[in-house]
């Protein structure tokens, strides 16, 4: 079974889980990031970011490699936003509606404070789906690193192979 990792990354936290998550079961990474850049710092971070996120945006993104032919597996990654996912991956699934029918989805989501499982919710209604594969969601992964944190992306993956 093929899989692709297909996530946003504003700071490096969903990059880095995403990395591992793709070194361990030999999937394609595919990042997708939009035209227009978020800032990244201060109260425009979480002003801009949050109400992006709240009111459904679906920012234009840079062209991206996506065959939906090759996986039988998709696994998305994003940030926790105001209680929800970043937009890019919103304007991703809309434009990949279709070629994601079929294919076994799981998602992971990482997050400074709190509101992953509410995203992840938020995610699967976007989907119109049931219930993930699998789902995973990190506090903090990349600046506090964990012996737990590692144990729950290996575990992750393990039930995914």
């Amino acid at each position: 079974m093929k899989t692709a990792v297909v996530f946003y990354s504003m700071s490096g936290n969903v990059r880095q889980t995403a990395e591992k998550i793709a070194e361990n079961l030999s999937a394609d990474l595919i990042e997708i990031k939009p035209e227009k850049t978020y800032p990244d710092k201060g109260f425009k971070k979480f002003f801009w970011g949050g109400k992006s996120a709240v009111t459904g945006e679906k920012p234009v993104l840079l062209p991206y490699e996506f065959d939906s032919g090759k996986y039988d597996a998709v696994i998305f990654g994003s940030p926790v936003w105001a209680s929800t996912f970043a937009p890019p991956l919103r304007t991703f699934i809309e434009e990949n509606r279709d070629n994601l029918k079929n294919k076994s989805i799981s998602v992971f989501m990482c997050m400074s404070g709190s509101g992953g499982e509410k995203a992840i919710a938020k995610l699967k209604a976007l989907l119109n789906i049931e219930s993930f594969e699998n789902e995973l969601v990190l506090i903090d992964h990349k600046d506090k690193p964990s012996e737990e944190n590692e144990e729950r992306i290996n575990s992750f993956c393990s039930y995914l192979e």
